[in-house]
């Protein structure tokens, strides 16, 4: 079967420097996958690079076989890829709705039509409202995006990364900032939303990890060092090692509290 997201020597350097080592990582259709690392492991840019923000110096980087190493992010989400960022990314001053309109309109076949008028699409309208729903912010519906708490605007920003209907979905640091409440109200909603996608995510918060991923990737120093489930990553010697000393068990129950 061919995979959703598959890199193969991917390499990248700014410069003289190469950050990214050769990696090869192969993410099957309806995975939740997690990428983890110590700080300056070379994430955000790997994300960076399967998203099209960045192109590989070398190596490939392929869709569900198509080869996207090097396009432009918003081919990349055309075909089927979408992803959130560290930051969340949000129209502050339209309304939730609004935002999520905004987000369904490409993948509905709308493009660049200034001759409709948005209120008479009556399919935009109910595929906004089904992925308000989904996310549980109906009753924030016309609440103006940059009014809502953190959390909230996180919750929105899935949304907004899922509204399009792209079957991969990459999640850089999704619960970043949240108490351990919000967090897991944040993993139980990436849960629901990602049923029957495949899920790649950035994560620092070990807990969220291993109560989502089906896989998780250890990258260091721009290598990945380790694929497995999440038991496995959790006593293996050398992932431990990364962490500087610190088991995962430690960071996981750090993250409970």
């Amino acid at each position: 079967m061919t995979a959703a997201l598959e890199l193969t020597d991917v390499r990248k350097k700014f410069g003289q420097t190469e950050i990214i080592r050769g990696v090869n990582l192969s993410i099957p259709k309806g995975e939740r996958h997690a990428l983890i690392g110590p700080n300056g492991a070379g994430k955000s840019t790997t994300f960076n690079l399967i998203s099209g923000r960045f192109a590989p110096s070398s190596g490939t980087v392929r869709l569900n076989g198509a080869e996207i190493g090097g396009l432009q992010p918003f081919v990349i989400n055309r075909m089927g890829l979408s992803r959130s960022f560290q930051i969340t990314n949000i129209f502050h001053r339209l309304s939730v709705f609004e935002n999520l309109r905004c987000a369904v309109l490409w993948s509905l076949g709308y493009k660049y039509s200034f001759w409709h008028r948005l209120k008479g699409l009556r399919d935009t309208r109910e595929r906004a409202e089904e992925v308000l729903e989904l996310i549980g912010m109906q009753h924030r519906r016309d609440s103006q995006a940059g009014l809502l708490t953190y959390a909230e605007q996180r919750a929105l920003e899935i949304g907004i990364t899922i509204a399009g209907g792209a079957e991969v979905i990459l999640l850089d640091e999704p619960t970043a900032g949240m108490s351990r409440s919000e967090s897991d109200h944040a993993v139980e909603l990436i849960r629901k939303v990602t049923v029957g996608k495949t899920l790649v995510m950035v994560e620092h918060d070990m807990s969220v990890v291993f109560g989502l991923a089906d896989r998780i990737s250890v990258l260091v120093y721009g290598e990945v060092i380790a694929t497995d489930t999440p038991q496995a990553i959790r006593n293996n010697r050398k992932v431990k090692e990364a962490y500087l000393g610190t088991t995962l068990d430690e960071e996981a129950t750090e993250g409970a509290h």
